[in-house]
């Protein structure tokens, strides 16, 4: 027999999120359904802060990543074109290896190891502001000649993967923004997906960021592609989602766990994420463009779901859906735990280090919260960045991203003269140390950044973006080569400019 669903409950978990959201702040719109339709609907804060008017769950907004799923479904649909199995060189000839023998599945599961467009562009210091058109992209994408790691080895979220499914399509002459205006047509959604942030969009509101003294609207320069393009108010994705919960096939072959090349089962499937809350997994998946924050939960046993959208860059989409999905089965939420030691943390070798801060776990500047696994370890609890971690001593040992890793406490040094210098990428960047200064960019973006030893060679310098904020790791490969490395991108290799 099912048990009852609390909606009532879930409903009040929820509205202590939207009442965070003033009038005269950005704000949201959370919505509960089920096979009927809508249960609740609860709304706050602002659509625009220019003209006041309230939040609705008709306010149209920028789905973000939340687009993966559905572009999954476009793939699926079109067995006769493409293939999970296929290699992307097989689509995209212009592509070098080890990217080229990347497969479909893995560029779209996150394990394919392909190096995120955006924070490729972050480290060659090119602006979140900065806009680019997808041939070009495409071209650049074509020049890469290193994965950030080998392909079914590891699980890192990319977005590089859809980017690149997606213009092998439209070589094919089947495009995702035609099929997801149609599809969303047919289940009573208005659904669109502009290639670029500058498109007019029907009713779409601004979206903003707090720069910590006032609200900022918020903007993005990058093609954005079928990895995040998607559109829509809460009301329209709600309707989505209740339609595919009823194509349980189609469900099935995107949810189904994706096996790494030893066995393993990752939790991230074909644009859809594993959540476990007490003894029960649910799906979803996050999306995150400048100002807007989307998310999605679905309980498939009882075809229903939450949605969540908001015009605010603070929202913490994962947290609300699994607060409501926790209440409406009447599920303990996970205990965050501090059970490793508070510090920064750096493997002997390679760029990857970690940072701990009470129940918080940074791995190559991606932060998740770490929770009690039993018997001193932590999990992130994480599809799209799993880690589980213990004390071993000093030193921390465990898995991130599937992968095994030992850090050790990080060691302050003295920055080596012999890294002082001009350093040149093969794509016409360049950055310069100077003592214990990394200083990018030119003109009136030039801008000096601490360096912060890590020992071995390894540093870290923060780079302010807009709203974004990211701590880069610059590792020294041999005396003429360094690289820098962020989690999305670990493979942007400059060379000494002599």
């Amino acid at each position: 027999m099912t048990a009852p669903l609390h909606w009532t409950a879930a409903e009040t978990a929820a509205k202590t999120f939207t009442n965070q959201w003033a009038s005269d702040t950005p704000g949201g719109a959370i919505l509960g359904f089920d096979q009927d339709g809508i249960r609740f609907a609860l709304c706050g804060g602002a659509e625009s802060l220019s003209t006041g008017k309230a939040f609705t769950s008709k306010s149209v907004v920028r789905y973000a990543s939340v687009t993966k799923h559905a572009f999954c479904t476009f793939v699926l649909t079109h067995p006769d074109l493409i293939s999970l199995d296929d290699t992307l060189g097989s689509h995209l000839p212009e592509l070098q290896e080890p990217l080229a023998r990347v497969t479909v599945g893995r560029a779209l599961d996150m394990s394919g190891g392909l190096p995120d467009t955006r924070e490729a562009l972050s480290l060659l210091g090119l602006s979140v502001y900065t806009e680019t058109q997808a041939p070009a992209l495409l071209e650049f994408l074509a020049r890469m000649t290193r994965l950030n790691f080998e392909a079914g080895t590891e699980v890192s979220y990319s977005n590089t993967g859809y980017r690149l499914v997606e213009a092998a399509l439209e070589r094919k002459g089947v495009f995702f923004r035609d099929y997801i205006t149609k599809a969303g047509a047919d289940c009573g959604a208005v659904l669109d997906a502009p290639d670029v942030w500058n498109d007019t969009v029907a009713n779409l509101v601004p979206g903003y960021w707090h720069n910590g003294q006032k609200w900022q609207l918020s903007a993005a320069g990058l093609h954005i592609s079928a990895s995040g393009s998607m559109t829509g108010s809460a009301e329209s994705l709600s309707f989505w989602l209740q339609d595919l919960l009823k194509n349980q096939d189609m469900l099935d072959a995107m949810a189904a766990p994706r096996a790494l090349k030893d066995g393993r089962l990752s939790g991230y499937g074909l644009g859809l994420a594993k959540t476990t809350i007490g003894d029960r997994d649910f799906i979803g998946h996050g999306g995150s463009h400048p100002g807007y924050k989307t998310y999605f939960l679905l309980d498939r046993q009882n075809s229903c779901g939450f949605v969540i959208v908001s015009n605010r860059e603070d929202t913490n989409g994962g947290k609300i859906a699994q607060s409501a999905m926790a209440a409406l089965h009447d599920l303990a939420l996970p205990v965050p735990s501090i059970a490793l030691i508070d510090g920064l943390y750096v493997t002997e070798t390679g760029a990857n280090w970690l940072e701990v801060k009470g129940s918080t776990v940074v791995s190559l500047d991606a932060d998740d919260t770490a929770y009690d696994d039993g018997q001193g370890w932590i999990s992130s609890r994480s599809a799209t960045s799993p880690m589980r971690l213990k004390m071993e001593g000093h030193d921390i040992v465990g898995e991130v991203g599937h992968a095994a890793h030992h850090y050790h406490p990080a060691n302050s040094e003295p920055i080596a003269e012999s890294v002082s210098g001009r350093w040149l990428s093969s794509e016409g960047a360049r950055f310069e140390i100077d003592g214990s200064e990394l200083i990018m960019g030119i003109g009136p973006t030039r801008r000096r950044m601490p360096l912060q030893a890590l020992g071995g060679g390894r540093f870290l310098f923060t780079l302010h973006d807009g709203p974004w904020t990211k701590r880069v790791c610059l590792n020294v490969l041999d005396d003429s080569t360094v690289e820098l490395v962020l989690n999305r991108a670990r493979m942007m290799e400059y060379r000494r400019d002599r």
